[in-house]
């Protein structure tokens, strides 16, 4: 099958990840894939972590981790693509981007099934600005996902949202992300010898608003925790100046910035104790996952699709309201009680074996596509 794949592949975000994984697993199975994703026609961005992918530029006047803003004229190179390269089907892994609502009316005109997957974050019962404001984005998008042939969210919760804010029961699927459980995977790491630890804490993402970074340095800060427990920060983001700066003078705290490398990230998550995201709104974190399949005790928010991940015994689940005081509590004890890590760690990798692994996503994936092609041949009378 040869799928026209619409992204990103910078800023490094969870979306540039997903889209990476899923399209290099296609390629792997046998797909034809064709990369269109937004860079200027002459950048020099690499293409290393694309696999055997034709790729097309669209133009573009601004992006960043969050949101897209494309050119004038990027509706019509996009359209151009598509007429030329004639996919089987178009998969656009949404970037918060003008071009989402008028991708509908292009691919129905070049009668082209369109699948989407839509990203953004939320918090179920929107109990902060934070979560409110994403509940928006969802308000925005709905009535244009109502015509895009499929929809793939990633829990039941987001499908129910989509649900009550118009978007037909069979337009939605669930397709959870997925974690390559060979690649991550228990084994050998060096990182407690670096950082002369002897119990490690780990945050991985993004050091912004949402991901409520300063909530888990406070509960740090107040744990009075022994010199040999460490928490390392893994990523950059618009609070990361301000935060590193304020916590300078704690030397239990390293911060390593964003690693670009996928195998130092995995060293990283196979030698922690304990990884912890305490976000106030959450899609289905792909960083979890990927602890959780290294084997580490994950405590993480409610929000989004985090909590159903971890619920019935697979980690800790914290509320997004007083994430402080919970991680103030829990710190310590994970700290003392290293049993309690190992046994979390273990059960955190058979939910992932059971439930989120890529091979499965991918296996899913190929079941839709196969279902919308073969609807829109018998629509054009095209069917043999």
């Amino acid at each position: 099958m040869h799928i026209a794949w619409l992204g990103k592949k910078s800023p490094f975000c969870g979306n540039v990840t997903y889209g990476r994984e899923i399209t290099n697993a296609l390629v792997h199975r046998g797909h034809r894939v064709s990369f269109l994703h937004f860079s200027q026609a002459d950048s020099t961005e690499s293409t290393a972590h694309n696999q055997g992918h034709d790729e097309v530029s669209i133009p573009f006047l601004y992006k960043s981790q969050i949101a897209t803003i494309p050119s004038p004229r990027s509706g019509k190179v996009l359209f151009d693509a598509l007429r030329d390269l004639k996919p089987d089907l178009v998969h656009a892994s949404l970037t918060l981007s003008p071009l989402d609502f008028r991708l509908p009316e292009i691919c129905h005109e070049l009668g082209i099934p369109l699948v989407a997957t839509f990203h953004p974050p939320f918090d179920r019962k929107r109990r902060n600005l934070t979560s409110s404001t994403q509940h928006l984005t969802y308000q925005v998008y709905a009535p244009s996902l109502a015509q895009y042939d499929r929809v793939i969210v990633f829990s039941y919760i987001q499908r129910d949202l989509l649900m009550k804010l118009g978007v037909p029961s069979e337009t939605v699927a669930v397709i959870p992300n997925g974690v390559d459980v060979e690649k991550y995977s228990p084994g050998f790491s060096n990182i407690k010898r670096e950082v002369q630890a002897e119990r490690l804490f780990v945050y991985q993402g993004r050091v912004a608003l949402e991901k409520n970074v300063e909530s888990l340095l406070r509960a740090w800060r107040q744990a009075d925790l022994a010199p040999s427990s460490k928490l390392l920060i893994v990523g950059n983001g618009p609070l990361a100046p301000s935060l590193r700066a304020f916590y300078a003078l704690d030397s239990s705290i390293v911060w390593l910035g964003f690693i670009s490398d996928e195998a130092r990230r995995i060293e990283i998550l196979r030698g922690a104790d304990v990884f912890i995201l305490p976000s106030l709104v959450e899609g289905l974190s792909l960083s979890l996952l990927e602890a959780m399949s290294c084997e580490t005790a994950c405590l993480a928010t409610d929000a989004g699709a985090d909590g159903e991940v971890l619920e019935t015994g697979a980690g800790i689940v914290l509320n997004t309201q007083r994430v402080a005081t919970q991680l103030q509590t829990l710190i310590p004890v994970f700290q003392d009680h290293p049993e309690l890590a190992a046994l979390l760690g273990r059960k955190a990798r058979q939910r992932v074996l059971d439930r989120y692994t890529l091979s499965n996503n991918i296996t899913a994936l190929e079941h839709l596509y196969d279902q919308l092609v073969k609807r829109s041949q018998v629509f054009l009378g095209t069917s043999v």
